[in-house]
């Protein structure tokens, strides 16, 4: 991984970097390509696909790029406050971003069904969005304590200095961010196929409750006195930074990044719902369409019935 020398700068901080292993770069550029090749299969078709869908999920990609692929990359293993930059955008963020585009059902219309008899890719995630396993990684039983323990279990014990200690660990802990993320925010956001689909008040109640969580930690990180943390103990002499305001930094980044993430989810939450409320006015104007043809279909049997009988006489 890139180390930085120098100290950080915007222009070194979204300055693109290789590093030894390009898993990142890799990574995302396979989920555009992937992405595009589904919206691809749709058009070629016939089918619409909207392009806010195809914006969102580049945006969210691209987020996940700038903290991983640049020199935020570097400079996340040397300054807490760099680091919790890269903890913000890839739990509260990108996550937000990429669940807008829809994947799982923009997946479930661009896969084949297989033959009958024969489980394809659409079979199967069919399976895994309808599975056990994804009703319990959906509830907020799981969700809410694996996004609190994200923050508190991670950052106020020894299991942050010890995944910072290796290259893996450090891996892992980026794609825990963002997993922990994508987690959260799919039951709440609601646009993608789920095995629960809370109703739009449930929702917001879920978002509310994690929020406070998320802003006490940011308060408790900025507020702190000594060290949460002794991986950024000893930042470059030559930068002359005090570790633990640049600590203090990153927890007040930790408290304001709350805020945009938030308003973004409530935003589409709102959305969903006027659009929801839409769809059932129109259900319920059709429905009493079909009532009042029916009734006059009815009446005029009736009066026809009448009509013969009153011949007959």
């Amino acid at each position: 991984m890139w180390m930085p020398m120098d100290p950080p700068t915007l222009a070194r901080l979204l300055a693109w970097h290789p590093q030894p292993i390009p898993l990142e770069p890799a990574a995302c550029v396979l989920a555009l390509v992937i992405y595009t090749v589904g919206v691809w299969r749709l058009r070629r078709r016939g089918d619409k696909w909207p392009l806010h869908r195809t914006l969102a999920w580049t945006a969210g990609v691209l987020s996940i790029a700038a903290v991983t692929c640049t020199g935020a990359g570097g400079y996340g293993m040397e300054l807490f406050s760099v680091h919790m930059v890269q903890h913000m955008v890839l739990s509260m963020l990108s996550p937000i971003l990429l669940l807008l585009g829809a994947p799982f059902t923009l997946a479930l219309r661009a896969l084949p069904s297989a033959p009958r008899g024969r489980t394809g890719p659409r079979e199967v995630l069919i399976r895994l969005l309808h599975s056990r396993l994804a009703r319990i990684v959906s509830s907020p039983l799981f969700t809410l304590p694996l996004f609190i323990a994200s923050l508190y279990g991670l950052y106020f014990t020894p299991l942050f200095d010890a995944a910072m200690g290796s290259w893996l660990g450090h891996e892992w802990m980026l794609a825990h961010f963002l997993a922990t993320g994508l987690l959260f925010f799919w039951p709440i956001m609601g646009v993608d196929p789920a095995p629960r689909r809370p109703s739009h008040v449930m929702r917001m109640l879920e978002l509310f409750i994690g929020m406070p969580f998320h802003a006490f930690f940011g308060i408790a990180v900025m507020m702190s006195s000594t060290l949460i943390v002794g991986f950024f103990a000893h930042p470059p002499a030559a930068w002359h930074l005090s570790p633990l305001a640049d600590q203090n930094t990153g927890g007040g980044i930790a408290w304001a990044f709350s805020e945009v993430p938030t308003i973004l989810v409530l935003l589409a939450l709102l959305v969903s719902w006027a659009a929801s409320e839409r769809r059932a006015a129109a259900r319920a104007d059709r429905q009493a369409d079909r009532d009042h043809d029916a009734e006059l279909t009815a009446y005029n049997a009736y009066l026809t019935r009448l009509a013969a009988r009153e011949d007959l006489g």
